[in-house]
This record gives C-alpha cells, sequence and structure tokens, in this order.
C-alpha cells in the first residue's frame, strides 16, 4: 500500500449558531490547508468531533470534503487525500460509513477503539477493527490509537502481530501517544511494513530523529501547518537548528490552547483568529467564551503568532 509522506491534517467540523452543521466553509478550509502544505484530511475525528455528530451529517461531511478535494492539489502537484474516520460505538455504523467512504472514492478510512464499551484486549481490538475494515476493502484502513480519549493502553506491537494477515486493508497506525519507543517497534516492524502516522505535533521533531517517521496526522495543523511542515522541510535539508525552533514554537501554541480547553475547543476558536470562523462546539464542549477569546489572543500575539500561522 501508498505510505503517507508529509503531514495529514485533522480538520474541525464546521458548525452553524444554532449548532447545526455548516459545509458552506469547507471549499475554502481545503484550500486553507493545502497552499499551506497539508496533503490531505483525516475528517470525522476527534477533532472534527466525530462522535457528536449523526450518521446523516459524517456522510454529508464525507461527501462535502471529497468534492472540496477534487478543487485543490499539493504543494507537490499530488492528489488532496481524505481519509473518513468511521469509528463509534456501534460496529454497524461504523461499517455503513466505511462502505460509504469507499464509494465516494475516499483515499482510506480510519477507526479509534470506541469509548464504550472499553476495549481491554488485543482480540478484542482485532475483531473491532476487523468488522470495521471489512466495510472497504478496496480502501487501506488505519487504526488510530489515542488512548488518552478511549483508555484503550493497550501494546500497539501486539496489535500488528496479531492484525497482521487478518485484516488484509490494514494500512497502520495513526500513533497519538507518548511512547516514541513504542512508535519506532511498530515503524521497524518487519522492515517497515505498517505505515505509522506520527499523532502528536508536539514531538514531531523527536520522532524524525528517532522514529525516522514519514508522514503524520495532526490537529495544531488546521492553523499552525507551516511552522509544523516546515519542521520537515528544516530536518530534511539538515537545518536541525530551524527545526528545533520551529518545534519549539510549536510547543509555544500548544502550551497557548491547553490554557483553553485543547485543540478540539481552543484551536477551533483560533480558525475565527485567522479569519474562518468555524461556528461553536457541540455539547458536552464548553465553546470558547468572547472574553476567553480576546485573552488567547493576548496570548498568541505574545508569541508571534500571527505572523507565522497559516493563512
Amino acid at each position: 500500500m501508498e505510505k503517507i509522506h508529509g503531514l495529514i491534517d485533522a480538520p474541525f467540523t464546521p458548525f452553524h449558531a444554532d449548532g447545526s452543521l455548516n459545509t458552506e466553509p469547507i471549499a475554502g478550509y481545503a484550500a486553507l490547508l493545502a497552499r499551506n502544505g497539508l496533503q490531505g484530511v483525516f475528517i470525522n475525528g476527534s477533532s472534527g468531533e466525530g462522535y457528536m455528530l449523526t450518521e446523516d451529517e459524517r456522510r454529508q461531511l464525507a461527501e462535502c470534503w471529497m468534492e472540496a478535494a477534487a478543487q485543490v492539489t499539493t504543494r507537490e502537484g499530488n492528489p488532496f487525500k481524505v481519509i473518513v474516520h468511521v469509528g463509534s460505538t456501534s460496529v454497524a455504523t461504523s461499517r455503513r460509513l466505511a462502505q460509504h467512504a469507499q464509494e465516494i472514492g475516499a483515499w482510506g478510512i480510519g477507526a479509534m477503539a470506541t469509548p464504550f464499551p472499553k476495549i481491554s484486549s488485543i482480540e478484542q481490538l482485532c475483531q473491532y477493527c476487523e468488522n470495521i475494515a471489512a466495510g472497504a476493502p478496496e480502501l487501506p484502513f488505519y487504526y488510530y490509537h489515542i488512548p488518552a480519549f478511549n483508555g484503550a493502553f493497550l501494546s500497539m506491537y501486539d496489535f500488528l502481530e496479531a492484525a497482521d494477515g487478518r485484516i488484509p486493508n490494514l494500512a497502520g497506525i495513526k500513533y497519538t501517544f507518548e511512547s516514541l519507543y513504542e512508535y519506532n517497534r511498530c515503524r521497524r516492524y518487519k522492515d517497515g511494513k505498517f505505515d505509522m502516522l506520527h499523532g502528536q505535533d508536539e514531538t514531531i521533531l523527536p520522532c524524525l530523529a528517532m522514529g525516522g517517521a514519514e508522514g503524520g496526522i495532526g490537529g495544531t495543523t488546521n492553523y499552525n501547518g507551516r511552522a509544523l511542515v516546515g519542521i520537515i522541510d528544516a530536518w530534511k535539508a539538515g537545518d536541525i537548528e530551524r527545526a528545533r525552533e520551529l518545534q519549539n514554537f510549536s510547543q509555544d501554541v500548544i502550551d497557548v490552547i491547553c490554557r483553553f480547553r485543547g485543540n478540539i475547543v481552543g484551536g477551533k476558536r483560533i480558525m475565527k483568529l485567522i479569519g474562518l470562523d468555524l461556528g461553536p462546539n457541540r455539547v458536552p464542549f464548553m465553546t470558547v467564551t468572547d472574553e476567553e477569546e480576546a485573552e488567547m489572543r493576548r496570548q498568541l500575539e505574545a508569541i508571534g503568532f500571527f505572523e507565522r500561522c497559516n493563512r
């Protein structure tokens, strides 16, 4: 299977003020990401509040992103990829969403472990992923490892061993966890058989240095993609000092959003500050208030964010 090179963005889902789905910004959103060096999108995941969307909304978003992606290309002139997150608490729903993604021509699919019931064994995880991936047998399937969200603190190396051959279209893992040791073990499995997509924007540089990462999926890439793509560019050019400076700046940005309920909430409001208002968050997330927005702007200005952000 083709491996991903460069960074894929995990976009936010736009909503109207009343909380209903708003697809109007998506065309401009895709263009913004492409011109700032992103290779595609991983939609309807955690950044996109995917678990708060209805099945129909998730289908509608997938179709809109496919339409928008067809109108842009990457800076290298390649097609803009659309990977659809199809995970849910219902495997039947996930299979239908996977089938829909294949029908509309998505590049790939992915699924995180369901938060309920909690998956606590490799066999449970294999059964869950196997059933979902079978809904789109022609598409690459990525397991989305983010145990902080669902409590599935399982060995990803053991998962690869168990799923290898059992899930024919398993492409790899979106690895959003702190263990660079385990990440590297998975990357080295059978001489790099699987695509290990780095999923933590705060550790891109050490992952490049230790793990030999080729691709990744990020959330702060929505507004800080220029710097994060720049880390990879600087690393490839052998400019380690530039790469370090960009990584440290990116961590400064993450420090700010962590004071405003993280990327899903604080990061989504930053999109408004850079000119793309994507609306509120869905309950139970608590949308950034106007007062918080003013303070967040002040903190971002203090680190020179608006001179370096996506535009």
